[in-house]
């Protein structure tokens, strides 16, 4: 039985249905939903996962300084889930909600919660791996939510984004989704960086 009832998933509906979501919507919850269900056995807590993924881009605005939204998007969680879960879990949970603001695998108890906290991160990015043309499409959507930027600040701030990503030794941390995304999103990551008018790493 899912902790993610009728009320709150209709609350968070709400949220990613947002008209100024274009790419932080409640399609990407549902991509990320298809794929804990299609790896679902990999997982140690799915159920946490499931949790994590409903509620971690639930606050989002796109002139938000630093991780608020992170932090924001975990706070609900907490509000929503306390009492319902358990208090040492529903902290994992917390932490890995926030990690979304870094995409660095946080400090966590257990090598369990840390290793599904990898893959929990490494579906968030799953996007930067997928075909040419959803790619494209997903950069265009993220534009659409920073409409407010002007082009020249665009390009700078997102080409040392995905430098940043590019610079890493790995951009996705588990073996599972390394050997399926990775060597497709290094060559999605530099195209942008090069369309941007960067110079790729």
């Amino acid at each position: 039985m899912t902790l993610i009832t009728d009320a709150i998933r209709d609350e968070l509906t709400k949220l990613y249905n947002d008209l100024s979501r274009y790419y932080h919507s409640l399609r990407h919850v549902e991509a990320l939903l298809a794929l804990l269900a299609g790896h679902h056995d990999k997982f140690h807590d799915p159920e946490a996962i499931e949790i994590a993924i409903w509620f971690h881009d639930a606050i989002y605005n796109a002139q938000a300084k630093g991780n608020q939204n992170e932090m924001e998007s975990a706070k609900l969680a907490v509000s929503r889930l306390s009492g319902k879960v358990d208090a040492v879990r529903l902290d994992g949970i917390r932490i890995m909600i926030e990690a979304t603001a870094t995409h660095i695998v946080p400090n966590l108890p257990t090598t369990e919660e840390a290793t599904d906290a990898a893959m929990f991160l490494d579906m968030d990015l799953s996007i930067l791996g997928a075909n040419e043309s959803d790619f494209d499409g997903y950069e265009a959507a993220v534009r659409k939510e920073y409409a407010h930027v002007d082009d020249e600040a665009w390009k700078q701030g997102r080409a040392a984004v995905l430098k940043r990503f590019l610079g890493r030794q790995w951009i996705y941390h588990s073996e599972l989704f390394r050997g399926l995304l990775e060597e497709k999103a290094r060559a999605n990551l530099r195209k942008s960086v090069e369309r941007l008018g960067g110079s790729a790493p």
